[in-house]
Formats: structure tokens, sequence, C-alpha cells
């Protein structure tokens, strides 16, 4: 089948995108379903047996291997119904024939299929020609998965600890692995070497002798190196990387994993040059490891794609990174949060989401992950949180344990944010003896964690109206900074119209362009961490803020050259893109100045003569 859109919607927290591709695959849009919350999963999989008079039978925890029956069950209904909706609009030429140019309108200019009907319904007028055309040319867009790879939690029946293949990831990837669809697994937050060893345990994820995998395997990275290091180790599975999903390191939504200053321009051109290199590579360990294992090898060179999301809010945007970058799809997500056809967002998120502005919009601590999170300012799950904190309880009950990851004080891991955590941390705090505003700083700390595995899946329930008995109200939302130029609630014709220009739905005229805006949120968080060694600073720190200045100087560097070469392209935004990098420039020659005097500073400090100190007369 001919590829349709040139963009896709990627993963949305746990519940925003949980059903999405009951929405938009039917016009050829490709998009991803969280795998985290098999419970939410459940509850959903009920509704839309009672909506579509499916017989449900539930799948209680006291069924064996519940996660991942309920998993597959889940993706194999959405499926079902996905497919069931396809077939309508492909056969609704005569009855239903707006469904068909509703399909054919999203489209971009460019796309082949959209001039291949508009060729054939020019020289042909039967009817029954243009359905049979339709039916055997228009395909549905991919129903994808997604699992964070570290959130793996062990599980227990009991007091026993189940083996390896019962923790969360490893059920999700299970799950899966069971169901029908034909689609791609995209695994995000780094690498787990134990679950891509148990990729190797089904058979959907091994190419044929023709090349095609019926699952396919999508990494997100941030870098080129982390690319090739993740593909190799797979291909010597006998795994083949279908799609590398490069996202902007803090310009994006939900969990942000920064790279050591490395911008996303540069990053892109890495790939660019590199690709031809990084499939000759895989695929030569891949064939070797297929041949080793006695299966069948693939007659072609397989195919890869490159794609890229983080940041893009503008058309222009959208066509510079696939014909500058060469990238085979972009991904659109924070946008799409306003589009209630696409998303399932609760009215009052919804309200917030639309109000919100650059400083509604913040980079925080609060996830238990430990890693960087992107978040809303009066989210109902923090302003929760915040009221446990003044009751003198502070943590979540932690009801769903799905990151359950933390064993400094307990043999079964528990999560930060917990309720249990955060009492056992506290209690070692005040042992501290620490001075009042040191112990508050340590303590905010220990409470800002929040219980977003439970958080970002609310919202669904809010918004589909059901029990959340276990769950509560509060909600946590995690949109990228992008979200402070989109105002306005968006049908899927409207978002599509502005991703291919053939409107604009941003009405503010101070947008920065997508890459200016990624370096300033760098050189912000160069700040933070700079702020944080001021205490004290190791070597190690040191050599970290030295390599990260340097990195944000060479990606400076390249934006200079890039914008200076450019012709037709950000024609009306170069002057103030040129003038943002000179600024750029010249705060980050500030910061290495301070990085410097901060090392002499705590050098000189840490050989300072206390003033007591007494001395023996010369030769004594």
């Amino acid at each position: 089948m001919i590829k349709t859109h040139s963009f896709h919607i990627p993963i949305m927290g746990i519940g925003y995108t949980i059903d999405t591709p009951l929405k938009v695959s039917q016009y050829g849009i490709d998009s991803v379903i969280s795998l985290i919350d098999d419970i939410l999963l459940e509850k959903l999989r009920k509704m839309y047996c009672d909506k579509f008079e499916i017989p449900y039978n539930e799948i209680t925890e006291k069924n064996e291997d519940f996660r991942a029956k309920r998993i597959t069950s889940y993706l194999n209904l959405i499926n079902d119904l996905a497919k069931n909706k396809f077939e309508e609009l492909k056969n609704a030429t005569i009855e239903k024939g707006n469904e068909i140019k509703e399909y054919f309108n999203m489209l971009p200019f460019s796309s082949t299929i959209k001039q291949e009907f508009k060729s054939f319904t020019a020289k042909y007028f039967t009817l029954n020609e243009i359905e049979n055309w339709i039916k055997d040319n228009l395909s549905m867009g991919s129903i994808d998965v997604n699992i964070m790879t570290k959130v793996d939690k062990d599980n227990y029946t009991k007091k026993e600890k189940l083996p390896v293949e019962y923790n969360d990831a490893h059920a999700a990837l299970r799950g899966f692995a069971n169901s029908d669809l034909k689609s791609s697994i995209v695994l995000s937050a780094g690498m787990n070497p134990r679950l891509y060893s148990y990729m190797g345990q089904f058979e959907d994820f091994y190419p044929n002798e023709k090349g095609e995998i019926k699952k396919k395997i999508v990494l997100k990275v941030s870098d080129y190196r982390s690319a090739l290091v993740q593909g190799k180790f797979l291909a010597k599975k006998g795994l083949w990387v279908s799609e590398y999903r490069i996202e902007s390191g803090l310009n994006c939504g939900g969990h942000a994993f920064a790279t050591d200053g490395y911008l996303l321009g540069p990053v892109l051109a890495e790939f660019k040059d590199n690709r031809k290199e990084l499939i000759q590579i895989i695929h030569e360990i891949l064939i070797q490891a297929l041949a080793n294992k006695n299966r069948s090898v693939p007659e072609t060179e397989l195919p890869l794609k490159i794609t890229a999301q983080g940041g893009v809010g503008t058309a222009e945007e959208h066509q510079f990174l696939i014909d500058h970058y060469q990238v085979d799809s972009v991904g659109w997500a924070t946008p799409f949060l306003l589009v209630p056809e696409v998303t399932t967002v609760d009215d009052s998120t919804l309200n917030k989401l639309i109000e919100a502005k650059e400083d509604d919009l913040y980079l925080s601590n609060i996830s238990p992950l430990g890693v960087p999170f992107n978040n809303l300012k009066t989210n109902t799950k923090d302003i929760e949180k915040l009221s446990f904190i003044a009751k003198g309880r502070p943590g979540s009950a932690c009801p769903k344990k799905y990151a359950c990851l933390n064993n400094e004080f307990t043999e079964k891991n528990i999560c930060t944010a917990s309720r249990q955590y955060q009492y056992l941390k506290i209690q070692e705090l005040d042992k501290e003896n620490l001075s009042p505003k040191e112990y508050q700083a340590k303590y905010d700390k220990i409470v800002e964690k929040a219980c977003i595995c439970v958080g970002l899946g609310t919202s669904a329930l809010l918004a589909k109206n059901l029990d959340r008995k276990v769950e509560g109200d509060g909600v946590s939302i995690c949109p990228g900074p992008n979200m402070a130029y989109f105002s306005k609630i968006m049908s899927l014709k409207e978002i599509t119209d502005h991703i291919y220009g053939r409107s604009n739905a941003i009405t503010r005229t101070d947008r920065p362009n997508m890459f200016i805006k990624e370096l300033k949120i760098y050189i912000d968080f160069l700040k933070n961490k700079i702020e944080e060694t001021k205490v004290s600073v190791t070597n190690k720190q040191e050599k970290y803020l030295f390599a990260f200045v340097n990195n944000l100087k060479e990606g400076i560097n390249y934006y200079y050259r890039l914008f200076d070469d450019l012709k037709n392209t950000f024609e009306d935004r170069k002057s103030s893109i040129l003038s943002d990098l000179d600024a750029s420039k010249k705060t980050l020659l500030v910061l290495n100045v301070e990085i410097e005097n901060l090392s002499i500073t705590q050098g000189i400090a840490a050989i300072r003569i206390p003033e007591t100190a007494t001395f023996s007369p010369v030769g004594k």
C-alpha cells in the first residue's frame, strides 16, 4: 500500500491517545497507544464492547498472565473496530460519498495516491470502477503501540516474585506480540537489554524471505550514537529496527530525555549523512545473525525509516524537515491535544490547555522516574498533591504501582511518589540535623514527585464518564512548550489543513522557530545545571558542563551555516532567527565564563587557609 500522510501522531501520556487509532486510522493516519495501564485498557474494552454490542468477558487479576491478556484483548478489539470503520468507508462511495472526499481532502497536495485518484477519476466515470480502485488502493493508518522500556517493575503472586517475563514491560510486549495487529512497537526511554532479548521469542518480529515483518520495531532516540548501539544490539538477535524516531531532547511533550547539548538540527543532519552507513552496518549484522539462527534471510535489503518529532508547529517547519533532512514522516503531538476528534481529553483540562501560555508550561521534576517531565501548571493532580502535603500526609496511595522502581528502603520496590516512600524518606531527613533552609529544600524535593502513572490516564476516564473509584479525579497532563502557540479547539480537518499549509491555526505572530525554541530551552536547562553545582562542583560535573557548552556552541555554528545557506525557506523569519542565534551565543559565552569561575572559586575555597590556623616559625 502507498504511504498516505507525511505526519504521524505519537504517544501522548497514558490515556490521551488510548483510542486514537479508532478515530483516525480509517483516514490513513498512523497513531500510537500506550501499553502502560492495563487497568485502563480493560475499562475501555468493556466500554467499547457495550457500545458495539460485543460479548465481553472480564479479565481480572485472578486470571493467569492477566496483564498480557488484557493488552492483547484490547488491541484485538481496537483492530477489529478500526478495520470495520475502514471497510465501511471504502464501501460507502455511493451512499456516503462525503467520507471518501474527506479521506482525500485531508491528504497533502503532494500525495501520490491523491494525484493518482484525480488522474483515475478524470479517465473513468463508472462508479463500479471507482469503487474497485478505492478498495485496491486506500490504506489504513497503522495502529502502533508504545512501551517505556525502563518501566518494567517486578511482579509478585502474594509474596512470591514472578519470573522476569511477568515484569510490566515484558508482559506488555507479550500482549502486543500475541495480538492480531500488523503494526509497530515504539520503544522509548532508553535501552533495556533484557527486554530486547525477550523480543526474540516471538516469531512476528522476524523478517521473512521477502523482508516482510508483521510486527516492526521502532526506536525513539535523541542522537545517532544511541540509534547505532541499539540497532546493532537488536540486529545481533536477528531483529531489524524498521524506524528510528528522532525526538528533540527537550522541545517535546511528556518525559524529556535531554542530550548533552546536542541540538535537533545537527542530530538530524548526522542521520541524513550516515543513513546509508547505518543501514549497511546493521543489515550486515542482521543477515549474519539470521543465518546463525537458521532463519529465513531476506532476499533484499530491508527498508528503514527516519522520522522526527518535537516542537514542530508550522507547515513550513514540517516540509523543511522532509525536504532538507529527508525524513519519512514528522510527528505532531501536542497540538492534537486540542483536537477532540483525535485525542481523549476531559473538558476542564482542555480549557486549561487552550488558555496555557509559555509560563504555564514548564519542565518539572515531578516524575517518579527521575527524568525531567513537561508539565502544565494548575493541573488537578498537582493540586491534589499539594492538598496532601498541607494535611501533613504527602505522597500518593499508589493504587496502580506502575512506577514502583525504588528499593532504597524496602526489599520490594516502591514508587518515589508513594506515601510509603515519602514517609520513610522524610524520617531519614529528620535525622540529618539541617538548618531550616536546607531542610525545606530537601523536603520539597521529596514531596514534589506526583503520581503521574495514574494522573496521565484519568482524563480518559473523566471524558468517557467511567468509574474512577481507584484513580480519583486528579489529572496529570504533559504538553510540550509548543502548546503556548495553539489556543483553540480544532477539528481533524483543521489540524491537517494547518500541517499541510492549507490554513494557519496559529494566531500569534511571535512563535519562535522550532530550532530556536529548542536552543533556548537547552540554555535554560544549562543555567539550572550550573545553579545546582554552585555549592560544590566535582570534576565529573565540570567536564559535563564544559562539554554541554561546547556542544551547544557547535549547534549554534551549525544553525548559522544552515540559515545563511537557505533560500526561499524561513525568509520572513530569517533575520529574527539570526538575531536569536547572536543572543544565544552571547548568553553561552557568559555561562562558559561562569563555569570557569565556578571551578576557580571552588578550587580556591578548597585550599583556603582557615582564619583559626596557627603557623610555626620557618625552620622550626
